[in-house]
């Protein structure tokens, strides 16, 4: 696979307006583990390939159990999360594939129960921030297999 697109040297402003973002998800207040289960989850339902690496890799360095990683795929047949993860996940699924139903009221009255409203809107914005990460990566053919753990931290340095 060849890449397409370097967006850090042909268009600056892409990477900086998704950082922008990034950074605001950051400091939301919602558990570093959740978002990058989530971010994982939206990942592996869009196929990207270099974004299922990165937050594998995350996850793994936070000291996330393989179990729960293997499992993902099928966690809602998984004992390994719990309600809010269980929640978060299906909103994920829900937003992600939102021509599938358009996140019906019977999942938001659920995930209602686990999160609050301001939560639940930064979750939201994490599940569009990853969407466009994984649309942008796609669309790029960002290789996959190059991500270090320590990337993250730096570019959360200079975001």
């Amino acid at each position: 696979m060849e890449p397409r697109i370097n967006y850090a040297k042909v268009a600056r402003g892409v990477h900086e307006a998704m950082f922008g973002l990034g950074r605001y998800v950051r400091q939301c207040g919602l558990e570093e583990s959740l978002l990058n289960l989530v971010c994982l989850r939206a990942s592996q339902i869009n196929g990207c390939a270099y974004c299922i690496d990165m937050h594998w890799k995350d996850l793994r360095a936070a000291g996330e159990e393989e179990q729960r990683l293997y499992g993902l795929d099928a966690w809602e047949e998984s004992p390994y999360y719990s309600d809010r993860e269980r929640a978060a996940l299906a909103w994920t699924e829900a937003v992600t594939s939102i021509r599938e139903g358009h996140v019906p009221d019977t999942l938001y009255e659920q995930v209602r129960r686990v999160f609050t409203e301001k939560e639940l809107a930064d979750l939201t914005l994490a599940i569009v921030l990853i969407n466009g990460w994984n649309r942008l990566n796609i669309a790029a053919r960002t290789v996959p297999g190059t991500y270090r753990v320590d990337q993250t931290r730096e570019l959360k340095k200079s975001a």
